[in-house]
């Protein structure tokens, strides 16, 4: 039998000593973040009692404290063999704090506590919320106003203020006897905290040269000569002496010369003081407009050093167009967090949508109890959700990320009075938002994205016998419209059983007051491409399973084309995809497709690509089509390019240099990752290419690669290039690491760096990539 040798306790003395160094590193947190003496701040290191609530019966006191890295919250737990770190979260992880009850736990289960006392943590990932109440109005303000207060502070860290950060709390985590300093073990117990295996001869010779004191122990300056040489950046080392002179200082003139040459930046000369003045540290080297290395590496990790134009992170675009003349961000059964099948249904999905960018929602409506419809997937085992709740969510949430419309799509289920409920919800709840009314008097084409600022549209059936939406109403009362029932074409055993028993029929009647609601987007079923000489009203609009789409655009490409230049179209995911997998949207977008709808809630490949996509023109929700794809002449088809204008050929040249800060994917602590890049272009299928990188083992800290990449692009404006980071496993499935998607159009040429997301979409605090783009024209 092992025996467990017992820790010796501390004493008084060295508990207070301790206590009070903790009080110091956790001073030394506050005035990083720029909060020095803050009084919320305090508050939250000090830590409070608050009720977590999770049903009308679970509500119970937990211990909530802010851990002295001023970046982790401790939460008390009664579990029994719960791990420490599972009582802990980032605060890198929230990604809203919200007052009062405004979530759907909160709403359900807190009813009975003033609004004042009440706050939830809303995570990025899939992660459940977290509803809390305080025992007084103040406490609650000290965690509101304390937590928005750091993940502000955080989020306007410069990079290398993000890795000093991070490098002294994995130092502090490393220093197990918290005696300030680091022996040679703990030293290598904290090169595997930040991802790098060195053997034991590199470490030694490490740690003796940082030794000065000859102590076997690093403190003050020789723990930050070790950070130095950790955080040193050999390969813009490089870069930067070509342009600097003996004394390590880069003149503004010679600054102006690399941003030139190097960056194919064509404001260099009004751009390079003003980047001296943004990022060096230097005073004297600042007031010489000169530049020193420090000064040099923040430009590179600023936003003017990312691979991503900084001009195209604000709306650039010609919004004045006719609304099918934009690819349109849309969710696919916005109301699911998980499958399609069990999974549950919530208001919150429709938030997390919308604050991604999403400007097209939908809502599956069937009859509720009390006369009050429900959103659900029917025939399915998904939960309900009330259609008024979700009708709130939207007004609350439509316009924080982009001011431009939303359109909701409405597949009808409901009886003639659930559905006069429906209309009324809506017009009583999002009153003026409603687009009741064509715009302008505008009768013969779309309204633009800019004369439907703030609106919201309902996409849905119309009464056929009524005169067009668009000159007006008669007066009758309800009639029969053709179904559209998605619901029933999920490939499922149980659900068609369902559809069976309930006997689909292929007309439903229709309320007035809810026809009265549709304006611009009628639904119609496709009977095929326009007739030249009877053209479909502009209005009418069809949805088509991606089966359906892709046929189409395989087959009818131009045809398909001419369609979305005067008609809006939306795709949906097959009924096979019951675990709500996604399709790639890049072939339907080639055809001018506006509405490509996804789920939302599954991370993977094609989420990446659709959000990059829609990073471009300043994360609007709206990317305007290449001119071929709105021009009414147009010959462009995807499947057979021939000659025409549709963009010069584009060589890209790329460079991987190198990595930083890669996050371990293993929380094992002896787990290092084995990191590989592959780059992939997405565009029309002659663009479409995946190369990759050769494996660097042993280090997510600070790999190597300096390999070089070329790419043909033949259609520049429909090309999108992902950068995907694996950890190489020679046995099993690679672990993903993080990834960035990016337009071709958006790149920026020179030295820069990639900014790693999440598989949720979520940037991480300090991981990169730095590369090297070079664009050039075909010959």
């Amino acid at each position: 039998m092992q025996c467990i040798r017992r820790q010796p306790k501390r004493t008084v003395s060295q508990e207070n000593m301790l206590l009070e160094q903790s009080r110091r590193v956790a001073a030394l947190n506050g005035i990083r973040l720029g909060l020095k003496d803050d009084k919320d701040l305090k508050f939250l290191l000090k830590g409070s009692q608050l009720l977590k609530v999770k049903s009308s019966s679970w509500r119970k006191e937990r211990f909530y404290k802010l851990q002295e890295d001023c970046k982790t919250i401790w939460q008390e737990s009664k579990k029994v063999l719960r791990s420490p770190e599972s009582q802990i979260f980032s605060i890198e992880d929230i990604r809203d704090v919200r007052s009062g009850h405004k979530t759907e736990g909160m709403e359900k289960y807190a009813k009975d506590v003033p609004e004042y006392r009440c706050f939830s943590i809303i995570f990025k990932d899939q992660r459940k919320n977290l509803d809390l109440i305080a025992s007084s109005e103040d406490d609650a303000n000290h965690w509101i106003a304390g937590l928005g207060k750091i993940i502000a502070h955080s989020n306007s860290m410069n990079q290398k203020q993000k890795l000093q950060h991070w490098i002294h709390t994995c130092l502090r985590k490393a220093d197990k006897n918290k005696d300030n300093k680091m022996s040679l073990k703990e030293l290598k117990d904290f090169l595997k905290e930040v991802n790098i295996e060195v053997d034991d001869y590199h470490a030694k010779k490490i740690f003796q040269h940082c030794d000065k004191s000859k102590t076997e122990a690093l403190e003050d300056d020789e723990i930050e000569e070790f950070y130095k040489i950790l955080t040193e950046r050999k390969e813009i080392d490089s870069i930067f002496q070509v342009y600097s002179d003996p004394e390590g200082f880069m003149s503004c003139q010679n600054l102006v010369r690399f941003l030139y040459e190097t960056q194919q930046e064509e404001d260099a000369v009004v751009a390079a003081p003003a980047l001296i003045q943004r990022y060096e540290p230097n005073e004297r080297a600042k007031r010489g407009n000169a530049m020193t290395k420090d000064g040099f590496l923040m430009y590179l990790l600023s936003d003017e050093g990312n691979i991503f134009n900084p001009s195209h992170r604000k709306v650039y675009q010609d919004m004045t167009q006719p609304l099918s003349h934009y690819l349109v961000s849309s969710s696919h059964n916005t109301y699911l967090m998980e499958d399609q099948i069990t999974g549950p249904s919530s208001t919150e999905a429709y938030i997390r949508a919308l604050t991604k960018g999403c400007r097209c929602v939908e809502l599956d409506c069937w009859d509720g109890p009390n006369s009050e419809p429900v959103i659900y997937h029917g025939y399915t085992l998904t939960s309900k959700i009330l259609f008024s709740d979700v009708i709130k969510a939207i007004k609350n949430y439509a316009f924080k990320t982009s001011p431009y419309p939303v359109i909701i799509s409405l597949e009808n289920h409901c009886s003639v009075d659930q559905q006069k409920v429906m209309a009324q919800h809506m017009t009583t709840i999002l009153q003026d938002m409603l687009l009741v009314a064509p715009v302008d008097g505008n009768k013969s084409q779309f309204p633009s994205p800019e004369q439907l600022k703030g609106k919201i549209l309902v996409k849905g059936k119309k009464l056929s016998r009524q005169e067009d939406p668009i000159n007006g109403n008669n007066n009758l009362e309800a009639e029969d419209v053709s179904d559209e029932d998605e619901a029933a074409e999920i490939e499922d055993e149980s659900v068609k059983t369902k559809v069976e028993q309930k006997g689909k029929s292929d007309t439903l009647k229709l309320a007035k007051e809810l026809s009265d609601t549709v304006v611009y987007c009628k639904s119609v079923h496709f009977e095929g491409f326009d007739d030249p000489n009877h053209p479909r009203a502009f209005y009418e609009m069809s949805s088509f399973s991606e089966s359906k789409a892709l046929k189409l655009a395989q087959e009818s490409g131009t045809s398909f084309i001419h369609h979305n230049i005067r008609h809006l179209s939306r795709i949906y995911p097959a009924g096979w995809r019951t675990d709500s997998s996604n399709y790639s949207p890049v072939d339907l977008w080639n055809v001018g497709c506006q509405i490509v709808a996804l789920n939302f809630q599954t991370a993977g490949t094609e989420m990446d690509v659709y959000q990059g996509r829609f990073q471009d023109n300043g994360f609007s929700g709206y990317v305007l089509k290449p001119e071929f794809l709105r021009d009414e002449q147009t010959k462009f088809n995807p499947k057979s390019i021939t000659e025409g204008t549709w963009g010069t050929k584009k060589k890209l040249q790329l460079k991987i240099i190198s990595g930083q800060q890669l996050p371990k994917v293993n929380k094992s602590k002896n787990s290092i990752v084995d990191p590989k890049v592959t780059i992939e272009i997405h565009g029309v299928q002659q663009d479409n290419n995946k190369k990759q990188t050769k494996v660097v083992e042993n280090n997510g800290f600070n790999p190597n690669w300096n390999e070089e990449f070329t790419f043909d692009i033949e259609i520049p404006a429909l090309a999108l290039v992902r950068f995907v980071v694996e950890d190489f496993d020679m046995s099993t499935k690679n672990d993903f690491i993080g990834q960035y998607t990016l337009p071709f159009t958006s790149l920026k040429q020179g030295y820069r760096h990639i900014h790693l997301l999440t598989k949720n979409g979520d940037p991480y605090s300090s991981s990169t990539l730095f590369v090297y783009v070079n664009i050039q024209d075909c010959d």
